[in-house]
């Protein structure tokens, strides 16, 4: 089946080789978007290989259509947050040969105006990955106070002018409420001088509210701690973040989890004890897109892949 070509995977045939895939092996594709990873997964399992995908875009649902006639895959509508329920649901703990995350927005996400996540098309202000429920960025930005939107812009978006920004739309607020994308681009255009070349001034705000709305990191730190007990031994986690500090979550994680005990300068132990907190090898240096890449597909330019691998399982 070909992928969607109105989404350019990134990364494509670096993640899946991290996957390390058995033909017969189960694998779960995180955030199936529209179906990129997922469709060269299959191609490489055998009959008996099965592939769990989670999206919590109803867009991404309907894109898995093209699959409903293969019996080696499904799409659980959720949040990737919830693959420790999944996977127990499937009854697979601890049976899962490789895990993908794609982490971020997709292109048709960013594309399509009425989804409100990109400053350069006017749209609803909602950037709700999932349409369903939650609160809209449109709900939020009407009843945030300074500190609040002043924390998000800042944390979520290292936004240096994060204060006067949010002063600005709790002002402007009082006249005419936010409901559209170009709104929200225009004030902060308005209020923030541009900081970087080639970077419109409202891209960071933009990013630290979605990431709020859709409870991001919080979502990609679940993900991370579950797939501890949801990998089989040898199994492999793959990772593409977008920007630092998803990357940093992933990098932190993957370090903790594959040192050892610390354990007293001069204390006498064994290799076997020192091991014993180690739960992942990281395999390789994390790796970026090819210039090649880049140029085909410039969204690419920021990610980068991380891949660790499950070790055995000693009295945890």
């Amino acid at each position: 089946m070909e992928p969607d070509k109105t989404h350019i995977s990134v990364l494509l045939a670096e993640a899946i080789d991290g996957l390390d895939i058995d033909p017969d092996g189960c694998y779960i594709d995180c955030t199936f978007g529209r179906g990129g990873h997922s469709s060269l997964i299959l191609s490489k399992l055998s009959a008996q290989g099965r592939l769990i995908a989670i999206d919590r875009d109803l867009s991404a649902i309907t894109a898995a259509e093209k699959f409903k006639d293969d019996k080696r895959f499904l799409i659980e509508h959720e949040g990737f947050a919830s693959l420790a329920d999944i996977v127990e649901q499937h009854d697979l703990v601890g049976k899962v040969n490789g895990i993908l995350l794609d982490l971020g927005v997709s292109s048709p996400q960013l594309d399509e105006a009425e989804r409100g996540f990109s400053f350069m098309k006017d749209g609803p202000l909602d950037m709700r990955m999932d349409t369903t429920r939650g609160q809209t960025a449109e709900q939020w930005l009407a009843v945030a106070d300074v500190e609040d939107i002043t924390w998000v812009l800042r944390n979520f978006g290292e936004e240096k002018h994060a204060w006067r920004i949010a002063n600005a739309i709790v002002d402007a607020r009082v006249e005419t409420p936010f409901t559209r994308t170009s709104q929200l681009a225009k004030l902060i255009k308005a209020t923030a001088p541009q900081r970087e070349i080639k970077k419109h001034p409202a891209t960071r705000s933009f990013q630290a509210i979605r990431m709020y709305i859709n409870s991001e990191l919080e979502q990609i730190e679940k993900v991370l701690a579950s797939s501890l007990t949801v990998l089989a031994e040898g199994g492999r986690l793959v990772v593409i973040s977008f920007h630092s500090l998803e990357d940093r979550l992933v990098k932190q994680f993957m370090k903790k989890h594959s040192q050892g005990k610390k354990v007293p300068r001069g204390l006498m132990i064994t290799e076997e004890e020192l091991n014993k907190g180690k739960k992942l090898e990281l395999i390789g240096r994390k790796l970026k897109p090819s210039q090649s890449e880049v140029e085909v597909n410039v969204r690419s330019r920021s990610s980068v892949l991380r891949i660790a691998k499950r070790l055995q399982y000693i009295d945890e």
